[in-house]
């Protein structure tokens, strides 16, 4: 993809779109994404506030990667379970080194009929931060591995740090990918053209996920409770005219943290006692808007 000032996507405004019909007439697809990633411990790791680190860093910094070795150990194994509660199938965004370090919590997701998506083989290797010669290897060597563990080829990519190079779209296309994450930018999928091939964003959240709420800005679990609610009332409401994607991301060593995960629990409990929500995983949502023939 050439540098250009705006995305490989037309700018089309939410007010003068064909309108999205969800299975069911649903409103809401309620699309949850846990990050499960890998922390090397002779690597540099964020801080508390999730900065990046700092020039001369030493390792091991234990206490960092203990609070994120969390989320693999215990977090990670509470998300399931209030899930699965709530008969919600996630879509995992998978740093593929998980499937040689924490080959169990592969196996766990698969019993729950997971997805999974792409997410860098570490999560310290951001692709803009990579030898630019190195990135499509890189993304290959990340789908293969997943495949390999999982049996099935991930149909979406989310880069770690949400990083992409000019040329990231052109490797998620080789790949096969159906679709990428990393723009934040909507709450309705849209198309995007990269050198006449199509690729679909499908909508993250910067805003509903615990890292951003909880790491940088020390919101507290009552208060990322009422933003999941808050941000549901209203694409609830949206989506009575047309279709909405709910997306709530989630880091198994935030909210897998015991006084934490109330609060998703909660927020969840709330979502879903409301009729016309479609609990999807990422493919279902992609295929469904590319086969209904209101794209754009």
């Amino acid at each position: 993809m050439e540098p250009s000032p705006y995305g490989p996507f037309k700018y089309v405004p939410v007010n003068r779109r064909p309108k999205i019909t969800w299975p069911g007439g649903a409103r809401v697809a309620l699309w949850v994404a846990p990050n499960i990633e890998y922390f090397a411990l002779d690597e540099p790791l964020p801080g508390d506030a999730h900065e990046r680190p700092g020039a001369g860093a030493h390792t091991p910094m234990v206490r960092e990667w203990g609070a994120r070795d969390y989320g693999n150990r215990v977090g990670v194994f509470r998300i399931m379970e209030v899930l699965e509660r709530y008969g919600i199938r996630a879509t995992v965004s998978l740093n593929s080194k998980v499937c040689d370090a924490f080959p169990e919590i592969i196996e766990d997701c698969l019993k729950l009929d997971w997805e999974f998506m792409g997410h860098c083989q570490g999560n310290m290797h951001r692709l803009s931060e990579i030898p630019p010669e190195s990135e499509r290897e890189y993304i290959h060597e990340t789908m293969a591995r997943i495949k390999a563990a999982t049996g099935k080829q991930p149909a979406g990519w989310l880069g770690a740090g949400l990083a992409e190079t000019w040329n990231t779209l052109d490797y998620l296309v080789e790949e096969g990918c159906l679709y990428v994450s990393d723009w934040v930018n909507d709450d309705q999928p849209y198309m995007m053209d990269i050198d006449g091939k199509p690729l679909v964003y499908l909508p993250y959240s910067f805003e509903t996920n615990d890292s951003p709420a909880i790491g940088r800005k020390g919101y507290t679990p009552g208060e990322f409770e009422r933003m999941i609610k808050d941000q549901f009332d209203v694409l609830y409401r949206e989506g009575a005219e047309s279709g909405r994607v709910m997306a709530i991301c989630l880091h198994p060593f935030i909210i897998g943290q015991p006084h934490r995960i109330g609060a998703l629990d909660r927020a969840l409990d709330y979502i879903c006692k409301h009729s016309g929500v479609w609990k999807a995983t990422g493919s279902e949502i992609v295929n469904h808007y590319l086969k209904s023939g209101v794209t754009w």
